[in-house]
């Protein structure tokens, strides 16, 4: 993946992620609704292993980590990446450097080895069954 397509997919993932929870909170807090909408769960009434990401998410910027951690341990991911994404982003267009472009390239190296994707793979279908069994 060429740098700016890598730069531009992640820029725009991330202001989706922002506006998302902020119509959340919104939703959540003044509106009282559950941010439910999983289409998987919607469509066969058993939780994606993502389900409850936003509620994770939420949770972690409202100071709940306790709570983020049961709702889903990937809401952590994924506030890292919302919040590490768009200053990296900024600093190598300001620098006019490639290094997060280098450090995705290397992470998708290790990811593709067998003894780093299998216990992966492993902790997703986990947490799934955790979300399962929690009745998300």
């Amino acid at each position: 993946m060429s740098r700016n397509k890598l730069y531009a997919l992640l820029s725009t993932a991330c202001a989706a992620g922002y506006i998302w929870i902020i119509i959340t909170f919104y939703q959540t807090n003044a509106l009282g609704n559950d941010p439910t909408v999983c289409l998987i769960k919607s469509i066969t009434g058993v939780p994606c292993p993502s389900c409850g990401s936003t509620r994770s998410v939420l949770s972690i910027f409202s100071g709940h980590f306790t709570e983020a951690l049961y709702w889903n341990p990937l809401g952590l991911v994924i506030v890292l990446i919302l919040l590490i994404a768009p200053f990296w982003i900024a600093f190598d267009l300001v620098t006019r450097n490639d290094s997060l472009l280098r450090f995705y390239n290397q992470a998708e190296l290790i990811l593709k080895k067998r003894w780093v994707a299998i216990p992966a793979i492993i902790l997703i279908l986990v947490n799934w069954i955790w979300n399962i069994m929690k009745g998300l």
